[in-house]
């Protein structure tokens, strides 16, 4: 259960081999914004056979659905290249975030948060005309949930509306730290829907948005302290007419449930790329103790530094447990929301140290941007604030343990 098979070896060999030949060198024009990561996610996606791939299955699912297919109807509508092994995927972010997690933020909030919105709890025309183009990186997807005055507090706190007008909604609203906010195609945005009931009695659901629409908007890049090579940004939505065959999914579905749903994938996606991280700051810190004299001997044979490499193998142990665990979950179906909150907890606070101890082995040149722990140390500090800060994510786990009703 704790090691990887053949198979998926195989597959990590030939991500790692193309990261290593096209993200590797421009993960500093990532980082510097001067070229943006979509290109690179199309080319990936073409040279690992995803497109092909997920775009048969997603089609196969439409047909189904035209078909009244009730199985089709009941499934999670999850199609993707592994061959339903949902270790496939986490390989695949862990082996990005090893180089660019900004680029695996931007690879997964499209794929893994727009289009898999779109493909679980779409139909078969949303599917044809939304998800299987974001999931195939023919278009870029975001995912809008979080607005300026709504972070923990996602949906007591919201204020984008959705008002009916005839055959459409119109739509009024922010939503901010969007990840493909500034360059995406499509947009999956949550709105309460107004008919005149109180506030707090208004539904909250999900519609599908698109690049072009009269009032949509969208900001400039965020200038961010990491993750740089993830735009990010805001939505802003003014009188946006959106046709009621845009609503994803039904009024009647429970759409609370569905973003939790989406959370949790978020949530659970980002051990994976914690894994990474660790993984690439324990190697080249390794590699360092091991080559760096101070006093005529390597540093490897000082306690401090070995006490710190320990402490950042035991992290990256851990981590590299909870992500076969995630997956487990995933393909069994077995649904353990503190779990996933308990592990996105530990996991974001495990980077933060694990790449704080490799810039401290590395020293002065550990705080220099040409060796890339600087660059982790940042991207990691932002996995303890999205997807629901560390302290939620502990009181979340907390509360769902006792049984308190959230």
């Amino acid at each position: 259960m704790f090691e990887l098979t053949e198979e998926q070896q195989m597959f990590q060999e030939v991500v790692r081999s193309f990261c290593e030949k096209e993200l590797a060198p421009v993960v500093e024009d990532l980082d510097e914004a001067r070229i943006l990561p979509y290109d690179l996610c199309r080319r990936m996606t073409d040279a690992l056979g995803m497109g092909d791939i997920v775009r048969a299955g997603l089609e196969a699912r439409a047909d189904k659905l035209d078909n009244g297919s009730k199985e089709a109807k009941k499934s999670t509508g999850r199609t993707g290249f592994g061959g339903g092994d949902p270790m496939i995927g986490s390989i695949l972010v862990k082996e990005l975030a090893r180089y660019a997690p900004g680029f695996a933020m931007s690879w997964g909030a499209s794929l893994g948060l727009c289009g898999a919105a779109i493909a679980t709890k779409g139909n078969a025309e949303q599917i044809r005309n939304y998800a299987i183009p974001v999931m195939t990186f023919e278009k870029i997807g975001a995912w809008g949930l979080t607005e300026p005055s709504a972070g923990s507090d996602a949906f007591g706190s919201m204020k984008s509306v959705a008002r009916p007008s005839g055959d459409d909604f119109i739509l009024n609203g922010t939503k901010t730290f969007i990840t493909n906010a500034p360059h995406a195609d499509v947009f999956v945005v949550y709105a309460k829907i107004d008919r005149g009931q109180p506030k707090d009695e208004q539904p909250v659901h999900s519609f599908i948005l698109e690049r072009g629409m009269e009032g949509l908007s969208t900001g400039k890049p965020f200038k961010k302290m990491g993750m740089k090579d993830s735009p990010t940004g805001e939505i802003v939505m003014e009188d946006v007419r959106v046709p009621k065959d845009n609503l994803l999914g039904t009024e009647k579905d429970n759409i609370r449930s569905a973003a939790k749903e989406s959370l949790g994938n978020e949530r659970s996606g980002l051990a994976p790329m914690v894994w990474g991280i660790i993984e690439r700051s324990y190697e080249l810190s390794l590699q360092y103790a091991k080559e760096r004299e101070q006093f005529g001997k390597p540093i490897a044979e000082f306690q401090a530094i070995q006490l710190k490499l320990a402490n950042m193998f035991i992290l990256l142990e851990n981590v590299k447990n909870i992500v076969f665990r995630l997956a487990w979950m995933s393909k069994s179906g077995k649904k353990d929301f503190a779990f996933i909150c308990a592990s996105k907890a530990y996991c974001s606070q495990a980077a933060v140290v694990a790449t704080l101890d490799a810039i401290a082995i590395h020293g002065g040149y550990g705080y220099m941007q040409e060796y890339s722990v600087e660059k982790l140390m940042r991207d990691a500090k932002l996995l303890e604030i999205g997807a629901g800060t560390t302290d939620i994510n502990l009181l979340q786990t907390a509360r769902l343990e006792l049984g308190i009703k959230q």
